[in-house]
């Protein structure tokens, strides 16, 4: 119905807190809320204060006890482990009533962390609902993390326990996890008092002396009833990358995330009660979290849980098997895996072999979507293929065409308009509105709406420093955009040094930290580069101490371990160049700016090794070609 849309979006800005009491009823409450939005103490709003709900319960023990408990909850699809296991609703929810007891076993309460280092598993679900069930916080740790960013994390969310597993498994390689997790704790000063390890069929690994077998910690336990909390209590902290090795630890409330993700099932995805629907993506990442557990549970639907990568040779048709085997109606991806797609299936030949009549829409995030690969994805799969922009922080679609509203005619570059309850706007330098089609930063005007950080974990002023400072009264979302004449948003670039690696927000200033521990690097610098398939990759340069008289070759094959080692495989750290100084300002700061603008100036895939050193050349030549020896 033409004009739908902007009436509802019209109406989340003008009569906020009636909009969301009204989604609010989607959620079942133990208590009423006394105030929608509490704004007494701001910049720190929040949401349904007053009211009391858990979190566990209206993502599974409602569905039970409404008549969907025989429906399935969750499909485990493997092809690592050649394994399809579906769980319905009351088989999910007896399970993680179970685990539940057994964290409560181990002293976990209300309030209590758990930290969740685990592979693309169900238990890791389990897990991470046992501790909603109980009013504990969880912090999901991605799984290609190194023992260093284990370490961290462990070191500021300071868990009373820590869930991991024997291993993970990725296409060709098996990744041994307890050696990293005793890595971690050796560096740690924080010593959480027990380690719940999941035992895999793949890898038997010894348990220490504050090892607990999985098997044996439910063995234990009696099935742990729903605990209510506040709306307001967190539920669970995700750190995100900051523009130092510092990880910023994101947190999320128990109340606003349930309503926002809920109504936003509906209203963005179009996903419906009983419908399946898979997020191709990993619970260490928001996406996971948001999408793969709570939103679809919440809502009633079946949710896709896939182990391994569904692109790669030789199966690149492994999308289209899944959506054919299990119905899917609507898949949440990045634009990496269908560039990948695209680049082993130009045809698109694959797509004809499976019958896919059920599936009705593609979503895209995580990076920006380039027009070429959604004019492909558009004509192979006949359905709305939706760009949608949003955030670790926001916790759903800042933009996106709300497909469950109205759908709207979709122009390629733009993740559409501002979601209903996001009062997006673009600013100069100054703080001042710009005019339409002008460039200049997004920022999100306050309060945000439910859902959205509360606030970093212990750390209230650098919340405050690195997202509302810049712009008092605004979410600082550190992209840069436009608005067009139809209210189309356009998000042009960051304006920080977080990367979007094949979907994962990184840092390169923390990577930076890395190369400049090696004994022979005096300088580096970080930046991402356009990538084909990944959208961007880092590319490392090194400006050696003086007297250094080693190969070159050797000085980056070590830096790019070292990467590895700290930060992880998911860093995608494999290229870097020697040269004799970076570009700075007279007052000694590099001007990654324009590093960054000479690297994109010229279109080109980016070599898979360091093997091919083309592309360095160019961008050596670019550097010296602006003088940087002298400025």
């Amino acid at each position: 119905m033409s004009g739908e849309f902007d009436g509802a979006y019209q109406r989340a800005l003008t009569a906020r807190e009636e909009f969301w009491a009204e989604a609010a009823q989607g959620i079942d409450w133990d208590q009423p809320w006394e105030n929608v939005l509490d704004e007494s103490n701001p910049p720190f709003y929040r949401w349904f204060s007053g009211g009391m709900l858990n979190t566990c319960y209206n993502a599974l023990d409602r569905h039970v006890e409404n008549g969907r408990a025989d429906q399935n909850a969750l499909i485990y699809d493997s092809p690592m482990t050649d394994q399809i296991v579906k769980y319905t609703y009351q088989e999910l929810r007896d399970q993680v009533a179970l685990f539940a007891g057994a964290l409560a076993n181990e002293g976990v309460g209300k309030g209590d962390r758990v930290v969740i280092y685990m592979p693309m598993i169900p238990e890791a679900v389990i897990a991470m609902l046992a501790c909603a069930r109980l009013g504990a916080v969880h912090s999901v740790v991605f799984g290609g993390f190194a023992a260093n960013e284990l370490a961290v994390r462990i070191d500021d969310a300071k868990p009373k326990v820590i869930v991991s597993a024997s291993c993970g498994l990725e296409p060709g390689r098996l990744v041994e996890y307890k050696p990293l997790l005793e890595g971690a704790l050796d560096q740690s000063t924080h010593k959480p008092g027990r380690s719940i390890i999941f035992q895999r069929d793949a890898l038997q690994c010894p348990l220490g002396e504050n090892d607990l077998d999985w098997n044996d910690a439910i063995a234990g336990a009696e099935p742990h009833d729903c605990v209510s909390v506040a709306a307001t209590d967190p539920l669970y902290i995700l750190y995100t990358s900051g523009t130092t090795g510092q990880p910023k630890g994101v947190v999320r409330d128990n109340g606003g995330h349930a309503v926002a993700l809920n109504w936003s099932m509906g209203a963005i995805y179009n996903v419906k009660a009983g419908d399946v629907y898979w997020a191709a993506s990993d619970i260490g990442w928001v996406v996971g979290h948001s999408y793969i557990v709570y939103g679809p549970l919440l809502a009633g639907a079946t949710t896709i849980f896939y182990e391994g990568k569904p692109v790669g040779t030789p199966d690149a048709g492994a999308f289209w098997r899944v959506i054919a085997d299990h119905k899917v109606t609507t898949l949440f991806t990045a634009p990496t895996a269908f560039r990948a797609i695209k680049r082993e299936d130009p045809a698109g030949k694959l797509v004809s072999q499976y019958d896919i009549s059920h599936f009705e829409a593609l979503f895209l995030a995580g990076e920006r979507s380039d027009p070429d690969t959604l004019t492909w994805a558009e004509k192979h799969l006949g359905v709305p293929v939706i760009d949608h922009w949003w955030q670790t922080e926001t916790g759903w679609s800042i933009c996106a065409n709300c497909l469950g509203i109205e759908e709207l005619p979709v122009k390629h570059g733009s993740p559409t308009k501002p979601v209903p309850g996001w009062d997006l706007r673009v600013l100069d330098e100054g703080g001042n509105e710009v005019g339409s089609g002008d460039i200049g930063a997004l920022v999100v005007k306050l309060p945000l709406p439910p859902g959205t950080l509360l606030t970093l974990w212990n750390a209230d002023q650098r919340f405050q420093d690195a997202y509302l400072k810049e712009f008092p009264g605004y979410y600082q979302t550190a992209d840069a955009g436009y608005i067009d004449e139809d209210g189309y948003v356009f998000v042009m670039a960051r304006t920080d040094d977080i990367i979007n690696t094949a979907g994962h927000r990184l840092s390169t200033g923390a990577m930076e930290e890395v190369l400049a521990a090696h004994p022979d690097v005096a300088e580096c610098a970080v930046i991402g580069v356009a990538d084909e398939l990944k959208g961007q990759v880092p590319l490392g340069f090194l400006v050696l101490n003086a007297g250094v008289n080693r190969p070159n070759g050797e000085i980056v094959d070590e830096v790019v371990v070292m990467v590895r080692d700290n930060i992880g495989p998911v860093a995608s750290f494999k290229i870097a160049t020697v040269v004799q100084r970076l570009p700075k300002t007279r007052s000694g700061k590099v001007l990654r700016g324009t590093m960054q603008k000479i690297a994109d100036s010229e279109p080109y895939n980016m070599p898979a090794t360091i093997d091919d050193p083309v592309i360095l050349e160019e961008i050596t030549d670019a550097l010296k070609s602006i003088g940087y020896a002298e400025s």
